[in-house]
């Protein structure tokens, strides 16, 4: 079995991009794809951004223990890393990188221990969290102010990863993610 890494954050962190990013600057970097139980949202695509299951059979790989971890991140709605796509990444030699909220990203870190390397996206506050999810314009205002409420909760957890970059500047919070990186894949 090979490395990961876990990149969690709050709802409008800026996570994503950051990921993205490090996908072209590491070769060895393989993105997971995650299964959730919600319906794609704007341009996602089944097996590229998620795979897209319906809550039934959502259910039925958690019965047949296909997920490493899951959970329902919001009511109704389930996400999930599946042994399968982490299998398939190791089996080429490549490091896996989730793109995973907070509560993943620490039951993965549980899990494979220093075989992992979990970093934390910090917004610089929970206004500019709210400002980039309006910004956004995916979600309606109850939606943007439940997940401003979870951010809140989830920026508690923050000091259980193994670093921690405030995305103040995306070029900065790159460049510091991108250090955290080249260390930890020396190992």
């Amino acid at each position: 079995m090979g490395k990961l890494v876990i990149f969690s954050a709050p709802s409008g962190s800026g996570k994503t991009t950051i990921v993205r990013e490090l996908l072209q600057r590491f070769p060895r970097l393989e993105f997971s794809v995650s299964a959730t139980s919600r319906a794609p949202r704007g341009k996602e695509r089944n097996g590229v951004d998620y795979f897209f299951l319906s809550p039934e059979e959502f259910r039925q790989a958690v019965q047949e223990d296909k997920f490493v971890e899951w959970e329902e991140v919001y009511s109704g709605t389930c996400y999930g890393t599946l042994r399968s796509e982490m299998e398939r990444i190791w089996q080429k030699g490549n490091v896996i990188v989730f793109d995973v909220d907070v509560i993943g990203g620490l039951n993965l870190k549980r899990i494979f221990g220093d075989r992992a390397c979990a970093i934390f996206i910090m917004p610089p506050s929970i206004e500019t969290l709210r400002e980039r999810l309006v910004k956004r314009g995916t979600d309606s205002p109850e939606t943007i102010e439940c997940r401003v409420a979870k951010a809140e909760f989830e920026l508690t957890k923050a000091p259980e990863f193994d670093h921690v970059v405030v995305n103040d500047d995306l070029a900065q919070a790159i460049e510091e993610a991108t250090r955290i990186l080249s260390d930890f894949l020396a190992r």
